[in-house]
């Protein structure tokens, strides 16, 4: 896993994805450590963060991660891109990344799946959104797979391994509440939405979790 910033960290994921199998070991190049130039794993997971897909000078590693996830994609190692990760595994396999028109997408909001895959069920279900840019353009090769009522892309796959989701699956109540700090935002409007519909959101993403440790574990 990559992990992109201190206030980004790995949520539930920490807790789902050892439960179903997947040992994590998670890099932190903001911290200093160096990027391997190729995935050396049994899968890649990369994480949301509050730069850009494109902010090369101001986070100098993302070139490096650009790269693990076109090494993954084209290994067809089991790939999941979160937040800024869809963004990055868009970008780095040939599709484009803008600021959203629409603007932010910040806290308790819902995504319709439009169809059946192996990590989702189509239907509509809540997740926790955190995004100021978006994928304007996917990849030839994608497949989209979500759309939100402000947004196109917020779910898509390459291939049959790889997929970039633009909500937050592993969000915890805590974590909304740092990001909400963070950015001086009023924290209890935010929270208060995404706390009262914890059970559902816990629901929905352990099942995505568990759908993507049952890829990796295959």
């Amino acid at each position: 896993m990559v992990q992109h910033a201190e206030v980004e960290g790995v949520g539930h994921f920490a807790e789902w994805l050892p439960k179903y199998g997947v040992d994590l070991r998670i890099a932190q190049p903001y911290r200093g450590s160096t990027l391997p130039p190729t995935v050396d794993a049994d899968a890649l997971i990369v994480m949301g963060g509050p730069m850009g897909a494109y902010d090369d000078e101001d986070a100098p590693w993302l070139p490096a991660t650009k790269a693990l996830m076109r090494d993954a994609v084209d290994r067809a190692l089991p790939t999941l891109g979160v937040c800024l990760g869809a963004q990055l595994l868009a970008v780095a396999t040939g599709g484009r990344v803008e600021r959203g028109a629409a603007g932010p997408e910040l806290g308790l909001d819902s995504v319709e799946l439009t169809r059946s895959d192996a990590l989702f069920d189509a239907g509509v279900i809540p997740v926790v959104q955190w995004h100021y840019d978006t994928v304007v353009a996917l990849p030839e090769a994608a497949t989209l797979l979500g759309s939100s009522a402000r947004y196109p892309t917020q779910a898509f796959r390459l291939g049959d391994r790889a997929w970039g989701v633009q909500f937050h699956v592993e969000a915890t109540v805590g974590m909304v509440a740092d990001w909400a700090r963070s950015e001086q935002l009023d924290e209890s409007t935010i929270t208060a939405p995404v706390a009262d519909s914890e059970a559902r959101l816990k629901t929905v993403g352990e099942d995505f979790a568990r759908r993507f440790a049952a890829v990796v574990t295959a």
